[in-house]
């Protein structure tokens, strides 16, 4: 594949400013989802020189974090405006490892470019406050201080914007980062380090680095240096992260996790804007989105006319390789996700659940599956209970709305949650009672750099995005300043 920029696929690690190979020479192949054909080779880093990549951006943020604000958001607004001027190449890219539909993969190179945007310009507004003093002859203050090195952890399903939304915010209040991608979705993260050396941030600024993923995390999370730990990915591994960190001391942690979104469709919603922003909720990356709508709950007066437009909507999606014209659903990241989807469907057969479309190995072969819709899926069927990150959708009927908030409120996770609905006491009713820390009422789009995206419960700990997204990668210092000899006035 031909690309606009010149030397944009990068096949070496980014470290203290220069271009890194593995001591080794050892390397893992990175396959195209599509076919499994090999797209290129990235280093696999040994312990040390990711060490080396901390001790890079520890020397690095003892001088950037000095630099002036205005300064620090002009190289993020230079660095907005490659993503940008690049944003086709980044999106042919990020299709080509990751999979994922051309216009999709568009759609999170800006998405991706927004954040570095937002926080570029909101750090300019990141202040302490002065507090009225209790205090005899003191004025009292506070300061928002980086934190120090961030260590940054991002997953194969949104390799750009998982980057750009932890990177922006750290870089724009004075932290310096080491990311570590998945080895599944490297030249993405790699280009975007290509980007940013270009945008002229100082050596040991902006690191990328690959290795074994135990390893890796390990080594990062456990150095005393690193100050601050972002990671997005599953529940289990943000649980290694949390150990890992708490056995290394006490540091900043993020952890945007798994989730297992209900999809409510009330007795007065709009049966086809529900179908239609259903679908979209469970289809968009294939399925393969922490957000997508996992249980599918309708008012059961509603449920048989909604499962069978539902179904008609579904079996009307194209299923393709990522530079196909018109595809809305591409294939699984790999043979894990796709053994694993083929078992959920097979249980909820087996359970008596009703396939009325998909449920198989898509003709296309390789790891591409039918979009699948089960219906009359219940507790106890892997579908229903489990996180599915595929194309395959579950939907059940209910009678109340309690019973409604019960069962979408019967996970360990609290990530996101969907509504259809008109009343606004309802809708009122459902924000207010699902133990979600994100719901969307009425549509798909619900996400963005100004919002504070992240979970409640097992799907994570703290905020990305929006002004809370600053958070993980700054200390609030508090300072008394005494002995000022302000007159005082004695007060009867």
């Amino acid at each position: 594949m031909k690309f606009g920029h010149p030397v944009l696929f990068k096949s070496v690690c980014y470290v203290d400013g220069h271009w890194t190979h593995s001591d080794t020479a050892s390397t893992i192949a990175v396959q195209n989802p599509a076919d499994q054909s090999v797209i290129g080779h990235v280093p696999m880093l040994e312990r040390a020189q990711i060490v080396a990549a901390i001790d890079a951006a520890d020397r690095a943020f003892a001088s950037w974090r000095w630099v002036a604000q205005t300064q620090r958001s002009a190289a993020l607004l230079r660095w907005h405006a490659l993503i940008v001027r690049h944003a086709e190449d980044l999106a042919a890219l990020l299709s080509l490892e990751q999979g994922k539909p051309l216009e999709e993969a568009r759609g999170e190179v800006r998405y991706a470019a927004s954040f570095v945007d937002w926080f570029a310009n909101e750090a300019k507004r990141l202040a302490g406050r002065t507090i009225p003093t209790h205090i005899d002859g003191a004025h009292l203050a506070t300061l928002m201080e980086p934190v120090g090195v961030a260590a940054l952890i991002t997953p194969w399903n949104f390799p750009v914007a998982m980057i750009t939304r932890k990177a922006a915010a750290a870089l724009a209040v004075g932290c310096t980062v080491v990311v570590k991608p998945a080895h599944e979705t490297p030249f993405t993260a790699l280009a975007l380090a290509q980007l940013a050396e270009e945008a002229g941030f100082p050596a040991g600024v902006f690191n990328v680095v690959l290795g074994e993923p135990q390893m890796a995390m390990e080594t990062l999370v456990s150095d005393t240096r690193v100050r601050a730990v972002s990671f997005t990915g599953s529940t289990r591994v943000g649980k290694l992260v949390a150990q890992t960190a708490a056995q290394a001391g006490i540091k900043k942690l993020a952890l945007e996790l798994g989730g297992n979104a209900p999809f409510i469709v009330t007795q007065d919603a709009d049966l086809d804007a529900s179908v239609r922003i259903a679908v979209a909720a469970k289809f968009q990356t294939s399925g393969q989105d922490c957000c997508a709508a996992n249980r599918i709950l309708v008012a059961r007066p509603l449920y048989d006319a909604f499962v069978d437009r539902y179904a008609q909507a579904v079996r009307a999606l194209k299923v393709g390789a990522a530079f196909e014209p018109g595809v809305d659903v591409g294939p699984l990241m790999h043979q894990g996700a796709f053994e694993s989807t083929l078992a959920r469907i097979e249980d909820a057969r087996a359970k008596g659940a009703r396939i009325l479309t998909g449920g198989r190995p898509h003709e296309r072969g390789g790891w591409f599956v039918e979009p699948t819709v089960v219906a009359d899926a219940r507790p106890g069927m892997r579908i229903y209970d489990e996180e599915n990150f595929a194309p395959i959708s579950a939907v059940s009927p209910f009678d109340t709305l309690d019973e409604a908030l019960a069962r979408a409120n019967d996970t360990e996770y609290g990530l996101a949650a969907y509504v259809c609905a008109t009343k606004i006491d309802t809708i009122f009713q459902l924000i207010r009672r699902l133990d979600f820390a994100m719901v969307s009422v009425n549509g798909v789009k619900f996400t963005g750099a100004p919002i504070p995206f992240g979970g409640m419960k097992a799907s994570g700990l703290g905020r990305e995005g929006g002004f809370e997204g600053f958070e993980p990668f700054v200390e609030t210092k508090y300072f008394c300043l005494g002995n000022m000899s302000l007159p005082v006035a004695a007060i009867a």
